[in-house]
């Protein structure tokens, strides 16, 4: 059975890795990106055979991770052992990379079984080759997730920040208000192109990054009515997202319209005013 494929491209002198799992099935599309001699992210452990032949064509001094996702993540142990190059996360997910991984069926089914790595801390910035990158703490799909900024060339990689303009679902740990201050702080950036780790290089990405704010602030806004009317969370999203999504019940309740409602309200409750 074919566990997947992977599609090596350039983009604005990156050159963009999409890896696909278990085409035409349940799978998943996951980037990782190489620039100047950094490695973004390390794709997941289910396509390591098919990434081995690309780590030994290419050359990488360090390698750097958006967040500590396994589909990110997942063959940087390799790395570690085959590799003698350093990799870094956000300092909230050194520990999580560097202890066994405990996730549901599901993601092990799509993604496979990421095993611990060693991983040091990032700082606010990291050199590769030429480049001096700014890294940006963005949390809101996780808590140790972080964007890579090279203002010279205007170049931001934005992990799993983008993914599409307008979520219907979303996981239980992450927070809407959280992407939306995340996404304020890189719509601040000049940056020229807007590379996700799931959907590529994203055309006209600004113009996208700031319809993604305008419908998240727009869900706030219209949770913040509906709990200020007396609404509960359950009728809230049964209100606004009447549709059942597959990916609910695929997922066991991890993915739900009704952690976007869920997330708003407690945001909402910690700003009640005295």
């Amino acid at each position: 059975m074919t566990k997947g494929m992977i599609h090596v491209s350039e983009e604005d002198g990156v050159i963009c890795v999409k890896m696909v799992t278990r085409p035409g099935k349940i799978g998943r599309t996951v980037y990782m990106y190489l620039v100047d001699g950094m490695l973004i992210d390390t794709g997941p452990a289910i396509l390591k055979e098919e990434l081995v032949p690309f780590y030994k064509e290419h050359s990488f001094d360090f390698v750097t991770l958006t967040h500590s996702h396994e589909d990110h993540t997942g063959t940087a142990s390799w790395i570690m052992q085959n590799r003698n190059v350093p990799i870094y996360i956000h300092p909230k997910g050194k520990a999580i990379c560097e202890n066994p991984v405990s996730y549901p069926k599901y993601r092990r089914i799509t993604w496979g079984i990421r095993d611990p790595f060693e991983v040091y801390s990032l700082g606010t910035t990291i050199q590769s080759n030429h480049l001096e990158w700014n890294v940006i703490y963005t949390p809101g799909h996780a808590e140790n997730h972080v964007s890579l900024y090279h203002e010279e060339s205007g170049r931001l990689f934005a992990g799993d920040l983008f993914l599409t303009p307008e979520p219907k679902i979303i996981m239980k740990d992450e927070s809407i208000p959280l992407m939306i201050e995340s996404i304020r702080k890189l719509l601040n950036l000049e940056f020229k192109s807007l590379f996700c780790s799931h959907t590529g290089l994203v055309p006209n990405g600004r113009m996208m990054l700031k319809r993604k704010l305008s419908y998240l602030e727009n869900l706030y806004d219209k949770v913040k009515d509906l709990y200020h009317q007396g609404y509960t969370v359950t009728e809230t999203r049964d209100i606004m997202f009447p549709k059942r999504y597959q990916l609910i019940e695929f997922s066991e309740g991890e993915y739900d319209t009704l952690h976007i409602v869920r997330s708003i309200v407690r945001d909402i409750t910690k700003k009640v005013e005295f």
